[in-house]
Order: structure tokens, then sequence, then C-alpha cells
């Protein structure tokens, strides 16, 4: 079960003498996890001067610590779905509350860190583990596709897994988790350069219909014609780094 609340505030604040208005908006978010048996509460506050700050907290402490971290884990890119339109909406709109900073050397992929990891930093040839959401910008943040709609036998959700540098993914992906550690959230926005270029790359949405509109749209004949081609495949994604393994042959 999963709650959130979202206010906006805006106040004046008297500094040196003069008048300043500063504004807030603050989402939080409830999530109910069995594993835990106690909600689990995120607030996340975006500030007007740029500032963000989240909280997290647990109602009962009972619970043992690899517990509540593996459930931690497997909620958190949750949160981020359920608030995604709402701090999509915040994010992008206003660059004054988050600001997204350009990867260097990425043909333009921009990140946004939302939870930065502790594990290590993966390197070229580690086989790598993630877990992503999948937005499509050209149709208002569609989301194509989830790691988290990815079931095994036992219903719990697959992580994506690849090989650093096989080209095999879309290089903005590849871009992102490079600078990431495991653990962390980050949010990238990815041009077209960096996208799909065909459509076997991966990831791949597993359903038929949810891939026909991907790339009916991206690769859309008649709207790359009149020069639309710099905006219909610039996609949205929030991945978080699961694990990335050292491979004994390289």
């Amino acid at each position: 079960m999963y709650l959130f609340t979202f206010r906006r505030l805006s106040h004046l604040k008297k500094k040196k003498n003069k008048i300043r208005e500063k504004s807030e908006t603050m989402i939080r978010c409830v999530a109910w996890t069995p594993l835990i048996g106690a909600p689990f509460i995120t607030t996340v506050r975006f500030t007007s001067p740029p500032s963000i700050r989240i909280f997290a907290s647990r109602s009962s402490p009972s619970s043992p610590l690899s517990t509540v971290a593996a459930s931690r884990r497997s909620i958190s890119l949750s949160l981020i779905a359920i608030t995604s339109s709402v701090v999509s909406s915040v994010s992008f709109s206003s660059p004054a509350l988050a600001e997204f900073s350009e990867i260097p050397d990425s043909g333009g992929v921009k990140s946004l860190d939302l939870r930065i990891g502790d594990g290590e930093v993966p390197v070229e040839g580690d086989q790598i583990e993630i877990h992503y959401y999948g937005r499509l910008a050209a149709k208002q943040g569609w989301r194509f596709d989830s790691t988290y709609d990815h079931k095994d036998s036992n219903g719990e959700a697959v992580p994506f897994t690849f090989v650093l540098g096989s080209s095999k993914v879309i290089r903005g992906i590849e871009t992102a988790v490079r600078s990431m550690k495991v653990g962390g959230i980050r949010r990238v926005v990815i041009p077209p350069s960096q996208g799909y270029q065909n459509t076997s790359q991966e990831p791949l949405p597993p359903n038929f219909f949810d891939r026909q509109r991907l790339f009916t749209t991206i690769f859309n004949p008649t709207r790359l014609a009149n020069g639309e081609g710099s905006t219909l495949g610039t996609l949205v994604f929030d991945i978080e780094l699961v694990s990335t393994r050292r491979r004994l042959n390289r």
C-alpha cells in the first residue's frame, strides 16, 4: 500500500532588511512493506533557492537491519514511480528547484542524483545489474518499461543485466552507470544521439505493443523528415545500480 501527499508552501523571509520570498514543495510518501511490518516514510522537500532535502523514517525499529535494507531497496524506485509525475513537473518546469548537470564526454546526457550510493564504482567489462523506469519525453513522459514489472516465478522483480562496454545497451545508460556507486539512484535525460539507434538495442520492453509504440514514435519517418528528430528520441531513465561484478574472462 502506498500513500503520498503533495504540498507547496510559500512564505516571506526577512534577511538583512530585505524581504525575500521562499517557496517549498514537500512530497511525503508512505509505503507499507510486509517485510518490515511498519510504514516506511520518505519526505522529499524541494526549496527555492535550490535545495533538496530527503528524510526517511520507519515507525518501528524492531526489524533486523538486513531486512530493512532489503525492503528499502525494493521500495526505493517504487516511491520514485509513485511521485514521478509530481516530481517531474516540479523538476523539469523549474530549473531553480532541481538542476541537472551534464556528464562529461557523454554526448549531452544530463543527470540528477536522487541518492548517492556507498558501494563500488563499476569498470569496463563488469556485469551490471540495474533497476530502472524508462520514460519517453515525446509522449508526455509515457513510461514504456520498468524492471519492477519483470517478475520471476516467486513474484520478485528481476533486475536488468548487461556487461558494461558491450555496446548492447543504449549509450546513455552505459554513460550513466559508469560514474555511479552501487546503491545509488540517478535520473538521466538521454538525447536521441545517445538513445535508441535501432530496434535491437537494449533495454527492450517485453510487451510487443509497448515496443511498437516506442519505436514508431522514435523512428517516425514523417516527423523525422519534418526536423523533429532532436526531440522524438529523448528518454528519461531513473536508474538504481543494484550490483556490479567482475567477470573472470574478459
